[in-house]
């Protein structure tokens, strides 16, 4: 259930509210809003307690929450959440854009990537250091050693980074070097990685399950929520179905629908649930249009032949700049903001196709 305070409650009387909530053995969730406070109720509560919080002073409201997930429902946290990562804000009406290769594979190849990334107008430069494949003989990544090359290469040119956690031995480390931690599908529901997730404040970008319910999946960002890691992203990259010639078939409507369900801010990743590079510029034009709050694209210098992984979804440099350009003008008439800044025109001149 949640508590939903009279407008413009004072700090010590939300305080003696959450202090009764907690001595019932249960715990208390506060979100904020512009004139008040919703506390959310987590646990086996008394059947009681409800109508007790009801009489109490400076509680309005007490309503109860069906859903099997709390803190991730809009019903608990009725505006959209917005997380700040050095100053790039993701959610509400921001527009977020996420580039970079499949994986990491050398030093000169992520500084390259990197620069591209930023001159494009890009604000968060991705990678891949551990890589979970479908088959054990394919590249599974450079490890600890990739995640020192994107960190420099993303401090190099004042982008934020994000990388791929597939273990929670491996989450501290992840977090040492990377801004956001991202959960691959295959991950979504390795609870125990997701517990571990909930006990960092790094943000984390969860992606959907090949075949999870929108339930399902904002019930594994409950598991991180719940832990105390208030920092999550959803992310749509397509669902398995009988369709073959896409890689996935791009639930577009998950962006809506899982923005009317819940708070936390959607990003949407075109060149998964494609997986066909010539699809990649039109599905990302496509999110915005939706609501996507951003998009995670691959993109390589030479993806037909030097790239280890997902090279026929990932754009040339030239495909992924133009697609920027363009999602600057399409932003502004679908609610977003984005702002590719001032492209040096020399930006690309030493990259050849």
């Amino acid at each position: 259930m949640i508590v939903i305070t009279s407008p413009h409650l004072s700090e010590e009387r939300i305080r003696e509210i959450v202090g009764h909530i907690e001595k019932q053995g249960v715990q208390a969730h506060l979100s904020r809003g512009v004139d008040r406070t919703v506390i959310g109720i987590i646990g086996k509560a008394d059947p009681h307690l409800a109508e007790h919080l009801r009489s109490m002073q400076g509680v309005e409201n007490v309503v109860r929450i069906s859903k099997s997930y709390k803190l991730a429902s809009r019903d608990f946290h009725p505006d959209d959440t917005i997380i700040d990562i050095k100053g790039v804000r993701i959610g509400g009406d921001n527009l977020v854009v996420m580039g970079g290769p499949c994986a990491v594979e050398t030093p000169e190849q992520i500084d390259e990537i990197a620069r591209l990334v930023k001159a494009a107008g890009g604000q968060v430069l991705r990678g891949g250091a551990f890589k979970p494949r479908t088959g054990p003989y394919s590249f599974q990544g450079i490890g600890v050693e990739g995640l020192k090359w994107m960190k420099d290469a993303g401090e190099k040119y004042g982008l934020l980074t994000i990388t791929e956690v597939m273990t929670p031995e491996y989450v501290d480390v992840c977090a040492e070097y990377a801004d956001i931690l991202q959960i691959g599908t295959r991950n979504m529901q390795n609870f125990d990685l997701l517990r571990k997730l909930g006990t960092i404040r790094t943000p984390v970008l969860l992606k959907r399950g090949m075949s999870a319910t929108y339930d399902e999946w904002l019930n594994a960002a409950e598991y991180i929520l719940a832990g105390g890691n208030p920092n999550v992203m959803l992310c749509e990259r397509g669902i398995r179905t009988f369709e073959t010639y896409t890689r996935n078939t791009f639930d577009l409507a998950a962006v809506p629908a899982v923005q009317q369900l819940s708070h936390l801010p959607v990003i949407a990743d075109p060149s998964h649930a494609t997986g066909r590079r010539e699809l990649v510029e039109s599905m990302a034009k496509a999110s915005v249009a939706a609501g996507a709050n951003g998009l995670i694209i691959e993109m390589h210098t030479d993806p037909d032949n030097s790239a280890t992984g997902d090279g026929v979804q990932s754009l040339f440099p030239d495909q992924f700049a133009r697609l920027l350009k363009e999602l600057e003008q399409l932003a502004p008439l679908c609610g977003k903001q984005f702002s590719t800044g001032k492209q040096p025109a020399e930006a690309f001149v030493t990259w050849q196709k």
